[in-house]
This record gives C-alpha cells, sequence and structure tokens, in this order.
C-alpha cells in the first residue's frame, strides 16, 4: 500500500487528536469553557467560592474576569436565574490569598468602550470594612451594582438626537434668555433664598429624618389594622345616615347654641366688675391656702375625724369599749348656766322669779319658758316685793344663818308662819336679810 502526503498528513491529524483528547479527559476537564484563558489570574492552591446577586448581569458570560483595584483576582464559573425568577447568581472563585470585608461590594464593570464584562470587589461605599469574606459568602442585591453600559448610553442619545430633542435647545436657549434677561437681581435674590432654604433643610435633616421614621411607624400600624379600620368605615355610613335624619335637630341646635352664646356674651359684660371684684376678694384665701402649704391636707385628715382624734378608734378592740366618766355637779354651776342666777349675789327675787315662771309654764305647757338661757330673756312679769316685820318670831335657819330674823315676804303675805318660812327659803342659799 503506497502513501501519499496528503495521506500522511491526515494520518498526523488524526494522532494529534486522538493525544489531545486523551490528555484533556486525563486532566478532568469537562468543556472547552474550563480551559483557563492565557493571562488569566490565578486562583492558587486553595481558592473559595463567593456568590453576587444582580439584577441584571447584561452579557456577563462564565470564565469572565474577577478582579480587585483592577487587578485579576479570580474567575466567574457560573451564571445562572435565582430561584425568585427576577435575579441573577452570578458564583465566582477568588485567590485565597485575597483578603476581602464580610461587607464587600460586588459591581459590574466593563474593561473599555467596546470590551468585556467583568465582576469587581471591593469595599462598600458607606460605612467601614468589617469582617472577611469566607467561602459561600452570598453578596445580597443592596451591595451589588451594575454601571451604565454602553448601549444604555447610546440608547438615551439616540432618543435625543433622533426625537428631535437638538432642533429644540435652540428654542430653549432663547427663551431661557428672554426669562432671565433684566431680571438678574430676581434671579440672584431667589438663587439666595434657594440656599437659605437648603441650609435649613440641611440643619433639620435630623428632625425630618426622625418624622420620616415615625411616618414609618404610623404606616406600619396602620397596615396592621387595616381590618379594624375597614370595619370601622364599613360601619361609617349608618351613622352619617342617622345625622343626616338628625340634621334639622342639629341645625335648631347649633342656632340655639348661638342664642345663648349671645345671651352669655351680654350676662358676662354686665358681670364683669362683680366678677372681678369677687376674684379680688377670693385672692387672700387662695394665698392663704397656697401658704398653708402641705399642712392643709393634714388639716383635712384630722377634720375628718372631728370630735374623736385621727387614731382613737384604735383603742377599741371588738365591738365594744369600756370608759369611765366622772361628772361633777354644783348646784350653783346649774343655776347659773340654766337660769342665769347667780346664787353667791343672794338674787333671791330672781329666784322667785323663776319659780314663777315654773307655774306659768305648767299654766302654758311650754316648760321651757322659766328658762331664761334657753330662750333667751324671760318676758314674764316679775312680781313686786315689799317688806313687812312679822308679829312672831322666825324659826332659827338650818343653813348658815341662825338666830331671830325679819323674812321677805311675796305680795299678799304678811306676818306670821308665812315670813318665817320665807326667811327659812332664803337662808337656805346665805344668811337671812
Amino acid at each position: 500500500m503506497t502513501t501519499t502526503p496528503r495521506t500522511r498528513r491526515a494520518w498526523r491529524l488524526a494522532v494529534v487528536a486522538i493525544v489531545t483528547a486523551v490528555g484533556l479527559s486525563g486532566c478532568g476537564l469537562q468543556s472547552i469553557q474550563e480551559v483557563p484563558l492565557p493571562g488569566g489570574a490565578s486562583l492558587g492552591d486553595h481558592p473559595y467560592d463567593v456568590t453576587a446577586l444582580f439584577t441584571n448581569v447584561v452579557d456577563l458570560v462564565p470564565n469572565a474576569s474577577v478582579r480587585t483595584n483592577d487587578v485579576p483576582v479570580g474567575v466567574v464559573r457560573e451564571v445562572r436565574l435565582a430561584p425568585d425568577g427576577w435575579t441573577a447568581e452570578v458564583t465566582m472563585s477568588v485567590n485565597g490569598d485575597v483578603m476581602l470585608p464580610a461587607n464587600a461590594m460586588a459591581r459590574l464593570r466593563q474593561t473599555s468602550l467596546l470590551g468585556e464584562k467583568f465582576v469587581e470587589l471591593g469595599n462598600p461605599a458607606i460605612g467601614a470594612p468589617q469582617g472577611r469574606l469566607q467561602n459561600g459568602a452570598v453578596i445580597p442585591l443592596d451591595r451589588s451594582d451594575v454601571g451604565a453600559q454602553v448601549e444604555e448610553v447610546l440608547g438615551a442619545l439616540s432618543l435625543l438626537l433622533n426625537g428631535g430633542g437638538v432642533e429644540k435647545i435652540q428654542t430653549i436657549s432663547r427663551e431661557l434668555n428672554n426669562t432671565l434677561g433684566g431680571n438678574e437681581a430676581q434671579i440672584r435674590a431667589l438663587l439666595d433664598n434657594l440656599n437659605v432654604f437648603v441650609g435649613t433643610l440641611d440643619k433639620q435633616r435630623s428632625d425630618i429624618v426622625r418624622a420620616l421614621d415615625s411616618l414609618d411607624r404610623l404606616s406600619a400600624t396602620l397596615v396592621t389594622q387595616r381590618a379594624k379600620i375597614a370595619n370601622v368605615i364599613d360601619n361609617l355610613q349608618p351613622g352619617l345616615d342617622v345625622l343626616n335624619q338628625q340634621r334639622g335637630l342639629l341645625v335648631g341646635t347649633l342656632q340655639a347654641l348661638q342664642r345663648l352664646s349671645v345671651v352669655g356674651t351680654d350676662v358676662i359684660n354686665r358681670a364683669g366688675q362683680n366678677t372681678i371684684a369677687d376674684l379680688t376678694a377670693l385672692q387672700p384665701i387662695l394665698q392663704n391656702l397656697i401658704a398653708s402649704g402641705d399642712a392643709l391636707p393634714g388639716s383635712l385628715q384630722i377634720l375628718l375625724t372631728i370630735p374623736f382624734a385621727d387614731n382613737s378608734l384604735n383603742v377599741i378592740k371588738g365591738d365594744f369599749a369600756n370608759i369611765d366618766v366622772t361628772v361633777e355637779i354644783s348646784l350653783q354651776g346649774l343655776l347659773q348656766n340654766l337660769l342665769g342666777v347667780n346664787p353667791a349675789a343672794g338674787n333671791l327675787n330672781q329666784i322667785f322669779a323663776l319659780l314663777q315662771n315654773q307655774q306659768t309654764a305648767r299654766a302654758t305647757g311650754n316648760p321651757l319658758i322659766a328658762l331664761p338661757g334657753v330662750l333667751g330673756a324671760n318676758t314674764a312679769p316679775v312680781p313686786t316685793t315689799t317688806t313687812t316685820t312679822g308679829a312672831g318670831t322666825g324659826a332659827a335657819p338650818a343653813a348658815t344663818g341662825g338666830g331671830t330674823g325679819t323674812g321677805t315676804g311675796t305680795t299678799g303675805t304678811t306676818g306670821g308662819g308665812t315670813t318665817g318660812t320665807t326667811g327659812t327659803t332664803g337662808s337656805t342659799q346665805g344668811e337671812g336679810n
């Protein structure tokens, strides 16, 4: 069998392909995508995996570069759709010697205007770096960013150019010149006021944030009470119907209240001076009450216990209490306090008048007539007295006075034993006259 140069070349290519396939299978590579690109990042012996979530990865593909400060430190392993169906998950392998903070940010950037996409890992935009990024860490959406893409910029520019915006720039410029021309002072004052306004807002920033936080809490509370609020709104219609039915009465009430206010205003105007005088007279009382201070509550507490002291009830143990009372009664005290007579002064005429009042009281049925200390001054007639000399000798007084004396008799009584008896009565309280 003769071989031609073409046949020998085909055999060589077949051998090279077989050797290459065997070599690739021996290295464990499953696809051409796993072949490392020349000039790529070195992952080292112990790389760690990090997953970042993006709202849009544009045209990022596996094996794209992962960089930190524009230095390649890893490679994109996989780009897939998250379980929520709206988010893209990007799994990256990073060199184990590269230390990144636990709150690192992931940004999708582009090497040049028309270059490839890559993922940049760096420090957070807000706040200080904290901790260290570990294997299996997930960078959430609030720490990922997709910058403006060339396609988006060109699309916006095309809207401006193709939509006729360029031709209107001259019109806009002309109208601005007409507006600002001759109004420089007003525009300058407006800018100054705007500057003051913005500065005031900046000073009140904490209050504004606090108000927004309070509004957020209020909104959350309203959301939790949504069922109750809906119930109140549903039940509000019957109440409005009742108010509509009572509209005439409500209007009449308001009109009557208006008339009452007119009358009340007139009364207040007329009684104004008297009210001021009363308040002025009340001022010393209030000042004394204020001056009493803490003593006033204690006085009120004692007032409620009269005639017994506050702790007197503690003496009684049970349902009864023993008491020992000594009462001292004197005839002089009774006559002086009840009858208004001082027996020590020998006012026998007053005693006789009181005895006569006793007879009048029994006749009229009012026993209090005889007691001037109870009903005031006694209006009963006082009998006149005359002094007569008895014919006989009066008996000796049984009290202090001894011997023979002349008695003082009442009108219509003369001589003898009557005079003596009266003398005895007088000597009961003193020496006979």
